[in-house]
């Protein structure tokens, strides 16, 4: 490929629509300028361009596939701005054989079945951001479009391999472009305020491709991911894995903060080939998840990958067990997460073992695959699940006025029939939200008489 560059999509840059406002990203402006240009240079036959914003699907990458594709600012105010590019549907169609054959799942999508979702073809702003600035300098391209998906890392990263084996077997010249911003978590006035873990995230990301350091960004804590409410890294893994075989460094341009949201401009350039680094990867993922410091989610995780793996469950507690974990007994729930959703979560209110250890293998299986909102967790799913748990004090009898939903969970109890909620949850932030939502899981009416328990949880976390 003849290049790859990280660029960001904010509309507000498109002086049309910011009308004075993009002055206050200028350097992002003047890199854009520079991509243009160094585009116009190397005068590719197509784009391969990767969004957040196109139509997506939750199972499957999206492959635009018609003969062009338009679009226009409209719904940022400025509809006279206006592209129509064609697609490359010979170049869609291979990339798309070549992830299925991989077992990467990929729709080509038509008007005709984006219909049957009540959706258009049409060009996000995703695309159109960069394609506006690339096309003051250059229009002779075709376009690939291509939306991710909420996948795996790592099937993220084989789909980028596909592009890479169907590229080089043409005779095109393509470059590719990871469309996205970083956190937009970055000031408590930005799009969705402010946290920590944004400016971590973003450090560390652009720093990490800056070097060339693809296995640390399959490792980076996420926690910090998640929090940093960011829509680029996806893309970044696809283009990562395009240049799977290939040593680089990334050259920074520009990056800025001014609305709350990262905008990181970014073009790679190759340092020499190299042996694939999937495997390499793959380990490190591995080694990362089944070496946890905390003995309480690294035996859940443990307890899951063995059941899949053997069929039965773990014999004996591995030796990094506490005498803690040994010797008391306390309910206990286990949750899977996947990319930052809810994939699994059983718990106990009270003990069904002998101590805790034993309630974390067994609360871990039936989280992985007997809660009955999902389906059973597979085990090529493992290295993208992230593993949390709680263990419940006792419950104490409490009144509507000793809870707290940040800081105690809520037990119910009517004629039978128990509910619970557990603190710190998102999105619950009163004391009549945590009894509702409780009294709703148990089936009990709020106008009945009903008993109200309170407990703590010590939370556990993956790294």
């Amino acid at each position: 490929m003849e290049g790859f560059y990280l660029l960001p999509h904010p509309p507000i840059i498109v002086p049309e629509i910011g009308k004075g406002e993009e002055n206050k990203i200028e350097a992002s402006s003047k890199s854009f300028e520079i991509i243009g240009q160094e585009i116009k240079k190397k005068a590719p036959n197509t784009i391969i361009l990767i969004t957040p914003h196109g139509p997506m699907f939750n199972d499957a990458i999206n492959i635009t596939y018609e003969n062009s594709i338009k679009g226009n600012f409209g719904q940022f105010g400025a509809s006279q701005i206006s592209m129509e590019i064609r697609i490359n549907k010979k170049l869609s169609k291979e990339i798309s054989e070549t992830a299925k054959n991989s077992n990467i799942p990929v729709v080509l999508s038509t008007k005709e079945l984006l219909s049957h979702y009540n959706v258009h073809i049409s060009l996000d702003h995703g695309a159109m951001v960069p394609l506006y600035f690339i096309n003051r300098f250059y229009m002779d391209y075709s376009l690939v479009h291509i939306t991710y998906a909420p996948l795996g890392d790592l099937e993220l990263y084989q789909f980028g391999i596909a592009i890479k084996k169907v590229v080089e077997k043409t005779n095109e010249k393509v470059v590719l472009i990871a469309s996205g911003d970083l956190s937009h978590r970055l000031k408590a006035d930005g799009p969705y305020g402010y946290n920590p873990s944004g400016e971590k995230f973003d450090d560390a990301f652009l720093r990490l491709l800056e070097n060339g350091q693809v296995t640390e960004i399959f490792t980076m804590n996420k926690e910090i991911i998640y929090n940093a409410g960011e829509c680029g890294r996806k893309s970044v893994l696809i283009m990562l894995g395009a240049m799977d075989d290939i040593h680089f460094k990334g050259h920074l341009l520009s990056y800025e903060k001014t609305f709350g949201v990262g905008y990181g401009i970014m073009k790679f350039e190759s340092t020499g080939p190299c042996q694939s680094k999937l495997n390499t990867i793959v380990d490190a993922v591995k080694n990362k998840n089944n070496n946890q410091s905390n003995p309480y989610v690294r035996l859940a995780r443990e307890s899951l990958t063995t059941y899949l793996e053997k069929k039965k469950m773990m014999e004996e507690l591995p030796s990094y067990v506490t005498d803690e974990m040994k010797n008391l007994k306390r309910g206990v729930f286990v949750s899977l997460k996947k990319n930052g959703n809810l994939r699994g979560c059983i718990g106990t209110i009270f003990p069904a073992t002998s101590c805790i250890a034993d309630e974390i293998i067994r609360n871990a299986i039936e989280a992985g695959l007997y809660d009955p909102r999902f389906e059973a967790v597979e085990l090529s799913e493992l290295n993208d699940i992230e593993f949390s748990v709680d263990v419940l004090t006792e419950p104490e009898t409490a009144t509507k006025e000793d809870l707290d939903p940040k800081e105690y969970g809520v037990i119910v109890r009517s004629k039978g029939r128990t509910g619970l909620l557990l603190p710190d949850l998102e999105g619950v932030d009163t004391v009549e939200e945590q009894l509702s939502i409780a009294l709703r899981k148990a089936g009990i009416s709020p106008f009945e008489n009903y008993s109200i328990e309170r407990f703590k949880v010590i939370r556990h976390k993956e790294e």
